[in-house]
């Protein structure tokens, strides 16, 4: 299948919608054709705004022909119920992270389209950095033999004021999580895509710098990965004023870190000497830092570009997305693992189900 241009529907005017609203303009073939919100007056301003047309009728936006794509940028808990619809009306969607907040939501999403013969993505950005594809590039080349140790921190801020600013923030039932599932999803994914699967995971979780909220505001968790290695990641929204999201990857014969999407350190035996322990080698791979650590709306969006460039092409080449739905699963897993581990205070085996669906 290949056409001119394709049509994109925005579901939910938010924050995150005008985020994929702006780069959609950036989209080869791609064209924001309307914008559904059970807010008509959210609705009707963000038409407005990106010139297209809008609607609070969901069955009428899934029903239209010149809607191509389905992009779903609502509260995470919701992304099921929007993503199924969407693929049985026979439309191809896009879903922000985390992919859904249940394992058995997301394990349905993943079915539902496949069922449907429609493709499935989901927002995972910070894979396609540079830095990240360099560091991926290097390990499977065996540039950095037997991994060791991989650790993963996102401590960055948010206010009490965020949290108030809708009944939905801090929910169990619509953000799924706090610092490790909302903030914290696309680190958790990086670091697993590099380091592998993970095996198992022991963790804390609390609620320790904000009032009027359900989910955990402070986490810690060890993990060990099904290639031997272990690794740690720690997340918080109380780290004023927010910090960038960073991560050491560590083996034998090299280590890498990434900070705020920027390679900032590399070292590989085989491109340098033994005797050179002390070399302070920086390389910068990319600029811009992650100044969502302490602002929500200042998404670096070039990776959604890409991400939506890639479904256009996964749909012509008729092939999976880069981060198909399969992909979007591995951190909620390991983030629901998390969870678990801190509620019963032991260490939480994953079954590593996308693999198998």
């Amino acid at each position: 299948m290949s056409k001119e241009q394709y049509g994109f529907a925005i579901i939910g005017a938010g924050v995150i919608g005008h985020t994929h609203a702006q780069r959609l303009l950036d989209v080869d073939k791609g064209k924001l054709v309307v914008i559904c919100d059970l807010s008509e007056e959210k609705a009707r301003s963000f038409g407005e705004k990106y010139g297209c047309e809008w609607s609070c009728n969901l069955e009428e936006v899934l029903a239209r022909p010149d809607v191509d794509i389905v992009n779903i940028c609502l509260p995470s808990g919701m992304h099921a119920k929007y993503t199924i619809a969407a693929a049985r009306a026979g439309k191809h969607i896009i879903t922000e992270k985390p992919i859904d907040i249940t394992a058995e939501n997301a394990l349905e999403m993943i079915q539902e389209c496949r069922q449907a013969g429609v493709k499935l993505a989901v927002i995972s950005q910070h894979r396609l950095q540079p830095s990240t594809q360099q560091v991926k590039k290097d390990i499977e080349e065996g540039k950095f033999g037997k991994l060791v140790l991989g650790s993963a921190a996102i401590n960055w801020y948010r206010s009490q004021e965020y949290y108030d600013s809708g009944a939905w923030r801090g929910t169990w039932a619509f953000d799924g999580g706090g610092a490790l599932m909302n903030q914290g999803v696309h680190t958790v994914d990086v670091l697993q895509y590099l380091m592998g699967p993970v095996e198992s995971v022991y963790a804390h979780c609390e609620t320790l710098g904000h009032d009027r909220i359900e989910v955990e505001d402070a986490a810690v968790a060890t993990l060990r990965f099904r290639n031997g290695a272990i690794g740690t990641l720690v997340a918080t929204t109380c780290a004023y004023p927010g910090l960038t999201a960073r991560i050491e990857i560590f083996g034998k014969d090299g280590s890498a870190v990434i900070d705020g999407d920027e390679l900032v350190f590399r070292k590989l035996k085989s491109e340098s000497g033994e005797d050179d322990s002390n070399d302070k080698t920086t390389i910068s791979m990319t600029k811009g830092g992650s100044t969502t650590a302490g602002n929500p709306g200042a998404v670096d969006g070039t990776g959604h570009i890409k991400q939506m460039n890639d479904m256009i092409a996964a749909i012509e080449e008729d092939r999976e997305p880069v981060i198909n739905g399969e992909e979007g699963y591995k951190p909620l897993e390991i983030i629901l693992a998390i969870y678990e581990s801190a509620r019963t205070g032991q260490t939480v085996t994953l079954l590593n189900q996308a693999t198998v669906v």
